[in-house]
């Protein structure tokens, strides 16, 4: 089989998927005759072919897939005007802290936030798939260790967290929240939430403000006078 018939096969195998392909799949196309590396060439040669058309091959974290480009999504979301689902604004910051972060705890994501993290939230995320346990932290209690998953770089189009935009851009990583999620409620503070993931900062910076899905973090002083401390979790 030439080059040409072999692109077509690969082509029509990708875009008749339903979810992205690895390459030992494939190769199956054609009985394991063409090696991985022949066929990782025709894959960057139909990149190539495609360059001038609305849609793309790209590499994700499960596999090869084909897909529209982000250019094309006004247009695409006319045919399927329903509203995507509303994601939080507290919910994306605590994606973004497990995504930067990872593997960290839900006392990890209450430090660096300076909220109660609300435990619907991270449940909201492993269900879309984008979050999961991957074991506990040997300390007291075992608190579990959150970390993203395949689905999460499948959905943000990237194949590994090396390609994640560095935290200190700011048009870079307000992109990555509207790409996972167009019904956002209200879009994170980028600026303050890189500052609260830089490891080496030393000056105290003001935590982001609680939306409705968090709750204050308990103070450990009252005011003299105050009997607010006997309230655990109340707002001052």
């Amino acid at each position: 089989m030439n080059s040409l018939d072999a692109k077509r096969v690969l082509e029509t195998a990708l875009l008749c998927a339903t979810q992205p392909l690895q390459v030992r799949e494939l190769r199956q196309l054609f009985h394991d005759e063409l090696g991985a590396d022949t066929v990782k060439t025709l894959l960057q040669d139909i990149q190539l072919d495609w360059t001038p058309r609305g849609l793309e091959l790209v590499q994700v974290a499960s596999g090869w897939r084909m897909q529209s480009r982000p250019e094309m999504r006004d247009f695409l979301d006319r045919l399927h005007p329903e509203k995507p689902p509303k994601y939080s604004r507290a919910a994306m910051e605590t994606l973004a802290i497990i995504a930067y972060r990872q593997p960290v705890t839900r006392g990890d994501m209450e430090d660096i936030r300076g909220v109660t993290v609300n435990s619907l939230v991270i449940k909201q995320l492993e269900d879309r798939g984008w979050v999961e346990v991957i074991g506990h932290r040997e300390t007291v209690g075992r608190p579990m260790l959150y970390a993203t998953t395949r689905q999460f770089l499948d959905d943000l189009g990237i194949a590994s967290l090396d390609q994640l935009p560095p935290l200190e851009t700011q048009n870079a990583t307000e992109g990555f929240f509207d790409q996972l999620s167009a019904g956002i409620e209200e879009a994170p503070d980028t600026t303050q939430l890189s500052m609260l993931l830089e490891p080496e900062l030393d000056t105290p910076h003001a935590m982001p403000t609680a939306s409705e899905d968090d709750t204050p973090m308990p103070t450990t002083h009252a005011p003299e006078g105050d009997d607010s401390h006997d309230q655990p979790g109340g707002t001052a």
